[in-house]
């Protein structure tokens, strides 16, 4: 039984200081992959550390399985974590560094070599298995880690940035390394990252955090697709969701919508086009970003005070300063009223 529940968790470093995680109360099933996301400071890694037991709450109570831990030091806490930096002996040899937490808690030969060579398999590390880590790779480097978590066999997985060293290429390899550890091995884990690519791809469910509060916590699908207020509809999505001012759609609420439910049509598409009518809007080309499979067309839109940006499918043949209508597909939108 590997449920974690947080109750009330607040943490406050300093007296006089703003608290870096307030009021945090969360159950994170057995078996399930949560993450944490949110901008720098957001109070995410603060939040995992208390779950480790680096850092103690000012309040509040942390339960694993029904065992409360927290004021229980990290070591008897049945929990394994990877960091940003990986954190290997640097004299030490990868089998070493794999073996390490095991020796230290005097399980037996066998059983160590058993585990050791049974992740080294699974993780593609038996090449490597005799040399320093200063001869490997960066994902090489954070293989070794995760391998070194999974030989422990912790009740629960804890995960701070693991893959921002790493370059693009290496972070979609080492995100789909850790999702088909997960798949395999069906333990708790608990991921923090600043990345909400990774959040919507990596999660069951995400936690979306801004000054040490929870804005929504959700599945991915759910939080992209609803938000819950306008900071998580600004966060969650590349490029993020479209914010229509109040009064410009609605009299009294902010707008959202995806930039693929806007379309962009040539001018002269439409023979009258009323601004203002919620579904069609005159507007200009400012610039387009082509991808490949996609083109990301920024608009500006007459008389709405904030840039707009459409995802068109393939290339686009439109150019800077061209006349156009847009169309807002107003059934797939977000309203947020007025608090």
């Amino acid at each position: 039984m590997s449920k974690v529940r947080l109750e009330n968790i607040s943490k406050v470093y300093q007296r006089g200081d703003a608290p870096a995680v307030v009021d945090f109360s969360l159950e994170v099933e057995d078996g399930e992959f949560l993450v944490l996301v949110g901008p720098s400071g957001c109070g995410k890694s603060t939040t995992l550390r208390m779950v480790a037991g680096l850092e103690l709450p000012t309040d509040g109570r942390i339960f694993i399985g029904e065992k409360d831990v927290t004021g229980l030091p990290p070591k008897d806490r049945d929990i394994a974590m990877v960091f940003q930096n990986y954190a290997l002996y640097p004299h030490m040899s990868v089998r070493d560094n794999m073996a390490f937490a095991l020796k230290l808690h005097k399980f037996p030969k066998d059983e160590i070599k058993r585990r050791v060579e049974s992740v080294a398999q699974s993780l593609g590390l038996e090449p490597y298995m005799k040399r320093l880590p200063k001869a490997l790779s960066g994902g090489q480097r954070q293989r070794v880690a995760l391998a070194r978590a999974i030989v422990r066999e912790p009740a629960v997985f804890l995960f701070d940035e693991p893959l921002s060293n790493l370059d693009a290429k290496m972070r979609v390899e080492m995100r789909a390394e850790i999702i088909r550890l997960h798949q395999r091995l069906g333990t708790t884990m608990i991921y923090v990252t600043h990345d909400q690519t990774e959040a919507m791809t990596m999660g069951d469910r995400i936690v979306v955090m801004k000054s040490g509060e929870i804005q929504q916590a959700a599945p991915p699908l759910e939080i992209y697709e609803k938000p819950a207020n306008e900071f998580v509809a600004s966060f969650i999505g590349t490029p993020p969701m479209n914010l229509f001012p109040r009064g410009t759609l609605e009299p009294d609420a902010i707008v959202g919508i995806r930039p693929e439910h806007i379309a962009v049509l040539p001018s002269q598409a439409v023979s009258s086009a009323r601004h203002g009518n919620g579904d069609m809007l005159n507007a200009k080309i400012d610039f387009l970003e082509p991808l490949g499979p996609e083109t990301l067309v920024h608009i500006l839109a007459f008389d709405v005070k904030v840039p707009v940006i459409a995802r068109m499918p393939g290339f686009c043949s439109f150019r800077h300063g061209e006349e156009v209508l847009i169309a807002l597909d107003r059934t797939k939108s977000v309203s947020f009223p007025r608090p």
